[in-house]
Order: C-alpha cells, then sequence, then structure tokens
C-alpha cells in the first residue's frame, strides 16, 4: 500500500490531552512540516481551540483514516513579494468602521422589587439620549468567553468589530501568513520563572532556534545564552523599570513609562507581550504611548507582573491599548489589579474610559468580571432616601467609576438584570446575584489604594509631538 504524504494544510484528527487529561481526537490542521532523520514532526492548530494549544505531533498521534488534503484556491499575489503584513509591518487594516451598534433607551427605567428577596432602586438616563437599551430574551444563554461569538466581541457591546486605525497593537487576520501562525519561541527565562510562549513574536531570527532565550528581567534584553545573560546582570544597573514610580503598596508598584524616553525597554516590552497576545500586530513605533509596569518587590528588586499600555492621546476614550499578566502570575488577582488601577488613572484625569478592542478571551472574562463586581457593589451599597427607593442615573454610575455608559449598559445586559416590568424596564437583583458577588469580593485581597497613588496627568496635546 502506498504510503500517503501529509503536507501544509492538510486537516485531519489528532490525538491531544484535554483538561481532565483525557484523550480525545479533534479536527486539527497540519500548519508545517519538519522532516527529520528518525520521524517527521508536525505542527498543527486544532480546529476551533485557541492557537496557544498549538503544538508539534509525531506521526502515531495522526488519524490517517479520515485526513482531508487542502483544496485548491486561486491565492492573489503578495504585496512588493512579501507574504503579507506581518508583524512589524507599517501597514494598518484600512477598511471602513462598521456602523455602531449602540441601541436607544425610549424612556428611564425602573428598579423595583418583586416578591422574591430582591434589591430594589431607581435608575433613569440622565439626559435625552437616543440609546436604547434593550434588554436580553429571559432564558437565552449566552456563549462562554472561549467561544467564538465572546473572541469578535458580541453585539451587545456596541463596538464595531472592524480594525481601527489607532493604537499600538491592531488586530489584523487578513495579513496572517503561515510564519506568523506558528511559535517561533520554544521558552523563555525570566527571572526565576521559564515562560513557555503561546504564540509568534518576532523576535530576531537567529534566537528563535534556541531551546532557551534569556531575558533580562529588569530591562527585559534578550540574549542567547546564560552566560550572555550573567555577563549582562553584572553591567545592568536596572533593578526595577525604567521611569517613575507612581504607586506603591506593601510590595505591588506601578511605574509608569514614555514610549518615547524609553524606547529600547517598551519595545522589549511589547515583544514579550506579543508571545502571550494572539489577537494583536506589533508596532515598533512606541512614541505615542505610556506602558504602566506592575511589579512585585523583594530583596533582590522589582519582578515584573504584568503591564498596559495606552495612547497618550486617545479620541475615543481608550485608557488601556494592550493589557497582559504574565503566566506565573495569572488567577491570582493580579489582571484585576491590572484593570482596577487603569480606571484609577481615569478617575485623576477626570475621564471615562474603555479598553481598546478586540480583547483576548481572557482580557474578556477579567473586564466583564471587573465590570460586573464594581457596578454591583455601587447598586448593593445604595441607601433609600426619605422612605423611597435609592435612585441613581447610568451616567453617575459612569462618573463613580469612570467606566464607559456603553460598558455598563453591557454589563447589565450580560448578567441578564434587565426586564421589562408594567411597562418600565427594570432590574432586579435576586439573592442569588447578591450572595455570588459578596463571594467573589471576599476572595478578592488585592485592591488598589488611591492614597498610593501619586499620579499627575499631562495634556499630551500641548506638548508637540509628545
Amino acid at each position: 500500500m502506498e504510503e500517503v504524504e501529509i503536507i501544509e494544510g492538510c486537516r485531519l484528527p489528532v490525538l491531544r490531552k484535554n483538561q481532565e487529561n483525557e484523550d480525545e481526537w479533534p479536527l486539527a490542521e497540519v500548519l508545517s512540516v519538519r522532516d527529520l532523520p528518525r520521524t517527521p514532526l508536525y505542527y498543527v492548530h486544532y480546529i476551533d481551540f485557541n492557537k496557544r494549544l498549538d503544538e508539534w505531533v509525531t506521526p502515531d498521534r495522526l488519524d490517517m483514516k479520515k485526513l482531508q488534503f487542502p483544496k485548491k484556491e486561486a491565492r492573489t499575489p503578495p504585496k512588493n513579494g512579501l507574504p503579507g503584513s506581518g508583524p512589524g509591518s507599517p501597514e494598518r487594516d484600512v477598511s471602513a468602521s462598521a456602523p455602531s451598534r449602540g441601541k436607544t433607551l425610549p424612556a428611564p427605567f425602573l428598579l423595583v422589587c418583586g416578591k422574591q428577596k430582591l434589591i430594589t432602586f431607581f435608575v433613569s438616563w440622565k439626559n435625552g439620549s437616543t440609546r436604547r437599551l434593550i434588554p436580553p430574551q429571559p432564558g437565552r444563554k449566552r456563549k462562554t468567553c472561549g467561544g467564538t461569538d465572546e473572541d469578535s466581541q458580541d453585539s451587545s457591546d456596541g463596538i464595531p468589530s472592524a480594525p481601527r486605525m489607532t493604537g499600538s497593537l491592531v488586530s489584523d487576520r487578513s495579513h496572517d501568513d503561515i510564519v506568523t501562525r506558528m511559535k517561533n519561541i520554544d521558552c523563555i527565562e525570566l527571572g526565576r520563572h521559564r515562560l513557555k510562549p503561546w504564540y509568534f513574536s518576532p523576535y530576531p531570527q537567529e534566537l528563535t532556534g534556541l531551546p532557551i532565550l534569556y531575558l533580562c528581567e529588569y530591562c527585559l534584553q534578550y540574549l542567547k545564552s546564560l552566560k550572555c545573560l550573567q555577563r549582562h546582570l553584572t553591567k545592568c544597573n536596572l533593578r526595577h523599570p525604567p521611569g517613575n514610580e507612581i504607586y506603591r503598596k506593601g510590595t505591588i508598584s506601578f511605574f509608569e513609562i514614555d514610549g518615547r524616553k524609553n524606547k529600547t525597554y517598551s519595545q522589549n516590552l511589547c515583544l514579550l507581550a506579543k508571545c502571550f497576545l494572539d489577537h494583536k500586530t506589533l508596532y515598533y513605533d512606541t512614541d505615542p504611548f505610556l506602558f504602566y509596569v506592575m511589579t512585585e518587590y523583594d530583596s533582590k528588586g522589582f519582578h515584573i507582573v504584568g503591564y498596559f499600555s495606552k495612547e497618550k492621546e486617545s479620541t475615543e476614550d481608550y485608557n488601556v491599548a494592550c493589557i497582559l499578566t504574565l503566566p506565573p502570575y495569572q488567577r491570582r488577582g493580579y489582571g484585576k489589579l491590572l484593570i482596577e488601577f487603569s480606571y484609577e488613572l481615569s478617575k485623576v484625569e477626570g475621564k471615562t474610559g474603555t479598553p481598546e478592542k478586540p480583547l483576548s478571551d481572557l482580557g474578556l472574562l477579567s473586564y466583564r468580571s471587573y465590570w460586573t463586581q464594581t457596578i454591583l457593589e455601587i447598586l448593593m451599597n445604595l441607601k433609600p432616601e426619605n422612605g423611597e427607593r435609592p435612585q441613581i442615573t447610568i451616567n453617575e454610575i459612569s462618573e463613580i467609576t469612570s467606566v464607559k455608559k456603553e460598558d455598563v449598559i453591557s454589563t447589565l445586559q450580560y448578567l441578564n438584570l434587565i426586564n421589562y416590568y408594567k411597562g418600565q424596564y427594570i432590574l432586579t437583583l435576586s439573592e442569588d446575584i447578591v450572595e455570588g458577588h459578596e463571594r467573589a469580593m471576599q476572595k478578592r485581597h488585592l485592591r488598589i489604594d488611591s492614597k498610593g497613588l501619586h499620579f499627575t496627568p499631562k495634556d499630551w496635546s500641548k506638548r508637540g509631538k509628545w
């Protein structure tokens, strides 16, 4: 029997271990073939799974009985002889933004109590806005954040799905090529941690074949060997990120870094971040951006935990361009702390803010959780006045939290708190919602203390070219 050759683009079931360590055979696409002396290796992407699960597999994990060969497609010639516009390219998608999907609110809506034990108060739209709030249908199931609906930002968020033409890292699926779809770094050593990258990052080509890429945890300079790192550490004077320390409480500090003044550090930070952010394209012009790096302090220095970046001047009220908690610190409350800090800066600036879209699946989870806890915290602390139900407006919630009104509304819709009752829109907080919120807040030990913040906002519009 003639042996079938597997080529790039083929699809077939591949054996993988799931979270319960059980065998499963999801459909996968072969992205690359590596011919080795003993046995070939195949780099596969599991269809409908996140790209961070892509991996090299051996032939014994392939189900050859269900092999599908790629269909022939007419391909347009690449621009300038290059296969698309990869990371680092100055090109941007100039497609027009999708029309706004916002809805109009016809009248103030009342939050009242039914026969169950519910928290009640009055909420109204303060101005005569034409945005309508349409409550979700009762019993309608929402897709989880791992689904395609959430990855592309569902329409209830009122956010155009088309890429925007400003921002540090912009989604650009149309320019994907085979090189940028594959992880190119096997392992990164950063201080006491070894990190397994999830996605492609455009580090220099000569470093991508190394078993371990070494980074200085203070300046983030990349080096090819442990010996080079040790030699670098004798010369590197940094023991914390460059820039100004604007917040400290306990062992947690935040440093503000100007992308123009500290260009090399900012670019190295973006290269590291790209290893764990798939939905963004990297640009090397860091001048228009500020980077806020969160660190943990010990006797050896300030160790990077995560960061977020923001535009110095945002015409669309974005208070975050990119946000990342490094994998060793995930699921420990640091992501929510980064988000809370970004809104704390917005409060000092006297603005409302929103993160740049699209968010990653993990980013969307963190923001939804933060918005939920922040809004419920305000609603549950409202007190009745003159024997009447407490009253608050959407604008007031937005002003108190610095969360943009559209995000307040989308969160209430996502929680399915909005119902139609006797000709009015109402919000009902059941015992389950209240108890769930109280449990979540008990687990949330890390909070931003505004007393520890020493930050003076700058008017970048008066500073020429930043």
